[in-house]
Order: structure tokens, then sequence, then C-alpha cells
């Protein structure tokens, strides 16, 4: 028997929206043990660290111009959080509480982030929003750590994964109940269908990621929604939504893992920031 993907009138949403969100799509069991397995990743990743990259998703990106985060496509890299260094650049607390996320390449690098990653009920969600030839481009493990998690302004997924034609969907999963209290996401209804205001894209000397803006005006803010999502609810994001969310100033973590797929028929850019060399992304 076929895997069941949305309802009819789950789709209908997703596309009137551009967002839909899932609650118990996925087990606290299984969020706890992808928890763990990123855990256990981030000690051993941070132990071996030469310097730390600081990441930033609030209009400043000094980790752009980093190799380590340029060559992280293909790789299972961490970044840290700007706020969990003091004034004299000293970890306030141990390093593997104070990383912003794991990148970019655990779907397909690591087991347990593999199998949690490639399920037969994804491809059916997948294929009912019209990504039947899906391929898994990018993941990401984002901790933000309570007290220090950092902002992220409204952008559009496509800036930065840009397919021709616009192909990329977000698939984020709440490891723990993200909620307005610890930064859970806010999204436009209906932004989707607007233009998307810039393009990120490696420099000619691919040393950067640059920003091509078409139009400097921000997305609206006013109409946006609180995207609470209760552990084991999938979030699915079509890539011109804008979206963003909130620092977390609480004492509560928001552990969130997002899986970035494209459709195999679209053209990735190869001026794209994130490139995957010897790493051929696969589908579900």
């Amino acid at each position: 028997m076929a895997t069941a993907g949305l309802s009819r009138g789950e789709a209908a949403l997703y596309r009137e929206q551009g967002f839909l969100v899932l609650p118990g799509f996925v087990s606290a069991s299984e969020c706890l043990r992808l928890r763990e397995r990123a855990m256990q990743l981030a000690e051993q990743l941070t132990a071996q660290d030469a310097g730390p990259v600081v990441f930033r998703a609030d209009g400043e990106n000094p980790h752009a111009s980093a190799d380590y985060f340029l060559s992280s496509g293909g790789a299972i890299r961490c970044f840290y959080e700007q706020d969990a260094f003091d004034a004299q650049g000293h970890l306030r607390q141990e390093p593997s509480l104070s990383l912003n996320k794991l990148g970019h390449a655990m779907h397909d690098l690591d087991p347990v982030f593999d199998a949690f990653s490639r399920t037969e009920r994804l491809r059916a969600v997948a294929a009912s929003i019209g990504l039947d030839q899906a391929l898994l481009l990018q993941s990401m493990y984002i901790f933000k750590q309570p007290r220090i998690g950092g902002e992220v302004i409204c952008h559009t997924d496509h800036t930065y994964l840009w397919t021709e034609p616009r192909s990329v969907i977000g698939f984020w999963f709440a490891i723990d109940d993200a909620t307005t209290e610890n930064g859970c996401m806010w999204a436009l209804p209906g932004g989707h269908r607007l233009p998307v205001k810039s393009r990120s894209r490696l420099n000619e000397q691919r040393t950067a990621a640059v920003t091509d803006v078409y139009d400097a005006s921000p997305y609206p803010t006013e109409g946006l929604v609180a995207l609470e999502a209760p552990r084991g609810s999938l979030v699915l994001l079509d890539g011109a939504l804008p979206h963003l969310s909130g620092p977390n100033r609480s004492d509560k973590p928001r552990h969130a893992y997002t899986v970035h797929a494209i459709d195999a028929r679209a053209r990735y850019l190869e001026d794209n920031w994130l490139q995957r060399p010897g790493l051929p992304p696969r589908g579900f």
C-alpha cells in the first residue's frame, strides 16, 4: 500500500498560505534521538575546532567570506552564536552549548540524520505539493540556544538556494516545542506570491557570498502569524515565503531540524553559495 501524503485540503491550504503546520508528524522519541545525535556531533566537532566561526542571520553576515562556511555544502560543520562570547572573545559556556547550528550535509553524511530525513511519508508529502522528483540539497540542525539564540530576519529560502524555475521547499521539524516565548518562526500568509527581493550568490572569485538586491524595500511585516509548533511538528515552507524568527531570550531551548529540497528538473545555478562538489544530492 502506498504511503499517504497530504490530504487534498492540506495541499490546498499549503498552496494558499505558502506554509503548512503538521503537528505530530514524527514521534517525540524520534525527535529526542535526533537531538541526542546532534549534541554528540556538536561535542565532537567543537573539540576539533581550529577557530570558531560565528553565524548571523540578523542582516550581518561575517561568515559569508569564510571558506569554512562556503565549503560546508558537502560537510558537517558547526557555527557559533555571536552572543556566546563575552567582550574579550571568550565563550561564556561550553562550546557545544554555544552553537547556532550544524550544517549543511548531515542528511547525507550521518546515518541518524539520513534515516530521519528520508522516509516514504516525507516522499509522499513532497509529491503532494508537486515535488515528485525531489533532491535533498541542504540540512541544518538549529539550536536556538536559551538566552543567546539569535534573530533570523525576514527572508526567503529561494534567495539562498536559487533554481530556475523556483522550486526549493523547506521541511522544518520542531525538535523542541517552538513558541513565541523561545523564538518560533513567523510567516506572511500568501507572501509566496510576492516577488523575491534578493539573491545570494558567490562573487566572481568564489571567495565570498554576496547579495544581489532587486528591491531594497523590506518584506511586509503586517499580517505575520506565529508558527507555533509542538515537538514532532513538520512545517512546510514554500521557497518564496517571507519568514523570520526572533531571538530566544527565554531559558528554554528551541532545537529544530530543517531540510531543503529542490526539483531535479530545475536548474541549480553554479554560482549559488552552497555547492556540493563530489556529493551529488539524492532524493527522499
